[in-house]
């Protein structure tokens, strides 16, 4: 089973470090969108005199 697997990481190395790339990109830029909303919606501070 395990040696099953082994060979099947090995065959599609490429592949599965592309996926991550991506998937790691993608959560990465969600995060900034995110934190750059969040930023926006502050509300602004109005003093009166």
């Amino acid at each position: 089973m395990l040696s099953k697997l082994l060979l099947f990481v090995k065959k599609h190395q490429s592949d599965i470090i592309l996926i991550i790339g991506v998937i790691l990109i993608s959560l990465i830029a969600y995060a900034v969108g995110f934190l750059h909303g969040f930023e926006q919606a502050k509300p602004e501070i109005e003093i009166y005199e």
